[in-house]
């Protein structure tokens, strides 16, 4: 069993003031080449063993296939089917939970994360990271893992802003390796852009439910 990885406490605290003013964060290399590098291997050796589906929408009895909207494969993952050496990563999102509880009041009681592939050319049009029958999704978190991503290769994650006279601006991410966002699943609607090449990300979900069978 690997050791329970420290983060900066600094980093949590961005992450919790930018989602208290903003409804989003953004962090720069949260992960390091190596740790990126991990994650990326792990990504690869379980789609090579055919673990990935293609996603869907909908919850439970409203999940449905559509590559019209969506068109990424993904993999749900746990400590329990991941490498110890990528533990750091679930260290870094429990961490960070309890870390919003402890200064937001969130009451986040449980996390679910995947890998997800976009393959070139797909992408994920516009909605909101909750369910019309659940809204236990409280923040949604990406972590990218592209290495040597280029500005021109697109693949961008799009967030829609509310602002005060009703409007709404858009904010472009690029998907960076080691870039960390995080934002409010109830609030921000988003989109993700087509780009030209592999497109990997783990993604996840801080719910304010135990976790459900996925």
């Amino acid at each position: 069993m690997s050791a329970r990885k420290a983060f900066p406490e600094s980093l949590f605290e961005s992450i919790a003031e930018n989602l208290s003013t903003e409804a989003f964060a953004v962090v720069e290399d949260a992960l390091t080449d190596t740790e990126q590098e991990l994650l990326r291997r792990e990504l690869f050796q379980q789609y090579d063993h055919g673990d990935f589906k293609v996603a869907g929408i909908g919850h439970k009895q409203l999940f449905q296939q559509n590559t019209a909207v969506r068109g990424d494969h993904i993999r749900w993952v746990e400590r329990d089917n991941t490498s110890p050496q990528c533990h750091f990563f679930f260290d870094l999102i429990e961490d960070l939970s309890e870390y919003l509880n402890r200064t937001c009041y969130l009451g986040i009681r449980s996390q679910e994360l995947h890998f997800a592939m976009y393959p070139a050319g797909t992408f994920y049009k516009r909605h909101l990271d909750v369910f019309q029958n659940t809204k236990a999704r409280k923040i949604s978190v990406v972590c990218y893992l592209n290495k040597d991503w280029q500005e021109q290769e697109g693949g961008q994650l799009r967030l829609y802003i509310p602002t005060e006279d009703g409007s709404e601006k858009m904010i472009d991410l690029l998907p960076f390796g080691g870039r960390l966002v995080c934002f409010r699943s109830d609030l921000l609607e988003h989109e993700v852009l087509p780009a030209t090449r592999e497109r990997l990300t783990i993604t996840g979900w801080l719910k304010n439910e135990d976790r459900s069978s996925i």
